[in-house]
């Protein structure tokens, strides 16, 4: 391992489960944890509260850089104000989906991301950390499920939370979104050409968690290569 505070990235799309996942391998580890989502999804509740033109790709990096955030143990606060439960809303989620794709709005949230990475290590969850944010991630999670897994999954947790969910319509949503994250010219959603992919469709979050934590293991069990 280099000298370097050690990362692990966990990609994929929506619903796949990676907060959750990342939330866990971080917390068995006593590491750190960076959901990179949540601050797109402070963007867009930003640009909601303050009328802001999505399109206007300056006014919304400009926003971006002057968040007043606080990540806290299950808590995320905006400005003083808890809104944990409101960015996990499908309304933020989809607006901060087509926001993504800013080019301005990816560079003033890039050195955030970045100032994450502490001792003694962290998971780092969302589209494009093993791609972009960290390149040099000891492990590369890129974290998959079937499309309908994913959708049934986002229905029960919006039922729980006492929230109507509609399952195809659910469905078409994250097709689209999908279609979005994968296709958009600015950091795609990809699996960074050296990603451990892990399929979750039939696993359990707990199965999930082990299936990385034993990726880790196995990595820091391998000799390093000769002049590495």
């Amino acid at each position: 391992m280099s000298g370097t505070i050690p990362v692990i990235t966990i990609d994929g799309p929506t619903a796949s489960g990676k907060g959750t996942v990342a939330q866990r391998v971080a917390s068995a580890l006593g590491w750190t944890v960076l959901d990179s989502g949540a601050l797109y999804r402070l963007t867009a509740l930003a640009v909601l509260q303050q009328g802001i033109d999505p399109a206007d790709e300056a006014a919304v990096a400009d926003i971006a850089t002057r968040l007043d955030v606080q990540f806290r143990p299950g808590e995320v606060w905006l400005s003083g104000e808890s809104v944990a439960e409101v960015i996990r809303q499908e309304h933020v989620g989809n607006l901060a989906s087509r926001l993504a794709p800013n080019p301005k709005l990816r560079a003033a949230l890039l050195g955030r991301q970045r100032a994450f990475r502490q001792a003694p290590g962290l998971v780092a969850d969302g589209r494009d950390m093993g791609t972009i944010v960290f390149p040099d991630a000891e492990l590369k999670i890129f974290l998959i499920a079937d499309v309908r897994a994913r959708a049934e999954r986002r229905a029960k947790q919006l039922i729980e939370k006492g929230i109507s969910a509609n399952l195809e319509d659910l469905l078409a949503d994250m097709r689209a979104r999908d279609a979005r994250d994968t296709e958009r010219s600015v950091a795609p959603l990809v699996a960074a050409k050296d990603a451990h992919v892990v399929d979750s469709s039939t696993l359990t979050i707990d199965q999930t968690v082990q299936s990385i934590l034993d990726l880790w293991s196995r990595f820091l069990s391998t000799p390093p290569k000769a002049g590495v």
